[in-house]
């Protein structure tokens, strides 16, 4: 039962990779004049499910502390970070969801969209390390 939440958090990253990859195209194309087709449906629907499957993730993982060893945040910086996670998880999928619904030229909601998921990609890399830790401090 505990591996889901690893399991489940790698499946969401490599969505997000490929999400993160979609929207690098979309700003070689418009601010680099590269002729790049931007995927704007499949962008947003990656994009959608890899946030989506880390806030999961993020309550899952609390739900599973909480059952498994019958307290939270005893992992230390994995639950740090991921409480850090939160607040860019909840602005990239509303940043995102809120462009995809009201199209039109804007500059500075992409920035922060891209900036702040970009964070949350090198945060979720950073947090497969130290879960690993926590599978071999508490599972292994």
């Amino acid at each position: 039962m505990l591996w889901f939440h690893p399991i489940l958090q790698c499946l969401a990253t490599l969505i997000a990779v490929y999400a993160a990859w979609l929207g690098l195209q979309r700003l070689l194309s418009r601010h680099f004049g590269m002729s790049l087709k931007f995927q704007w449906k499949r962008h947003v629907s990656m994009g959608a499910a890899a946030l989506t499957l880390w806030l999961l993730g993020l309550f899952g993982g609390i739900a599973m502390a909480r059952i498994k060893w019958e307290a939270n945040f005893i992992t230390g910086e994995h639950s740090q970070v991921a409480l850090l996670m939160l607040p860019l998880l909840l602005f990239g999928l509303g940043s995102g969801l809120y462009m995809d619904r009201f199209k039109g030229q804007r500059t500075l909601l992409p920035l922060l969209h891209g900036v702040g998921n970009l964070l949350l990609l090198a945060l979720a890399f950073y947090q497969i390390r130290t879960g690993w830790q926590v599978i071999q401090d508490f599972i292994l």
